[in-house]
């Protein structure tokens, strides 16, 4: 019988614990981290994510300051947003959301934000000191896996991982901190252009399936016994939901899950544990 992975209930454990720290920073007369979010324009799916930063800072005891621009801002007026919150001793962390109009370039973005406040961990600086090995801010869902991943004693050394999808913002990260000393795993990232895709992911100990194509991981392409971290979060109509939609996650739950050890569920895996790896990165920006 498969057991559920909970990231709801383990990201609410790490937020206690975030928060048992803050007390502690208000005791000692320091000041609490401080995470600041640019919002450009109003995309639904952007909105309902800060709006839930915002509500996390709020519970741990963090400030937060959210600043809105009108989706006609020009890339100069964002960068000069940007440089100010780069420059303000009072924020430890610093997030434009993703997506961006067109008119604006990401990476440029991206690149703009200070290394030691980007707590999204994009920046290529960060990723440097991450494929590296060294000290600093990851990005959260690799970071937010890693943490699901050993808080559930999932065994990794010598465990052989299959990574689905390469993307610069989970599957290349996830991949180096899973074959970094210390967790030892060893790595084969599969994509789309992937020739053979299903006998190499059936050969994983443990799957992490980021490609972005809802029900891709279906139950011939699992083996007995293995492990499913599920990263997938497409917007599915469904018109009997209050919303008219569900997340949908990579992996067609009902029937992979029977075959596995241990598995995610979409949503209330990997997601939550996004969203606290955030205020762990803000943490650890405000205590260096």
């Amino acid at each position: 019988m498969y057991q559920i992975i909970d990231g709801k209930s383990t990201a609410a454990e790490i937020r206690a614990e975030i928060a048992t720290e803050v007390e502690k920073m208000k005791e000692r007369g320091s000041r609490v981290p401080h995470l600041a979010a640019i919002l450009v324009g109003n995309d639904g799916g952007s909105e309902t994510y800060v709006s839930h930063k915002v509500k996390d800072c709020e519970e741990v005891g963090f400030r937060s300051t959210l600043i809105r621009l009108p989706a006609s801002v020009t890339s100069e007026e964002l960068f000069e947003r940007v440089k100010e919150m780069n420059s303000n001793p009072e924020i430890d962390g610093l997030i434009v959301q993703l997506p961006l109009p067109e008119h604006i370039s990401e990476h440029r973005v991206i690149e703009a934000i200070a290394p030691e406040k980007d707590v999204d961990g994009f920046h290529p600086v960060n990723v440097g000191r991450m494929a590296a090995g060294l000290p600093t801010l990851v990005s959260a869902t690799p970071a937010g896996i890693m943490e699901l991943l050993k808080r559930y004693k999932i065994p990794l050394r010598g465990a052989e991982c299959v990574v689905v999808g390469r993307s610069n913002i989970v599957g290349r990260p996830v991949s180096i901190l899973l074959s970094q000393k210390g967790a030892d795993a060893t790595v084969t990232v599969v994509h789309s252009r992937t020739g053979n895709i299903e006998k190499i992911i059936k050969r994983a100990d443990i799957i992490v399936a980021a490609i972005g194509s809802p029900g891709f991981i279906t139950a011939e392409m699992v083996k007995e016994g293995a492990v499913v971290i599920d990263v997938g979060t497409t917007r599915m109509p469904a018109p009997e939901t209050k919303s008219g939609w569900r997340l949908k996650g990579d992996v067609d739950f009902e029937n992979v899950a029977p075959k596995c050890s241990w598995i995610t569920p979409v949503p209330g895996g990997v997601g939550p544990m996004t969203r606290v790896s955030l205020l762990l990165n803000t943490l650890k920006a405000c205590n260096r």
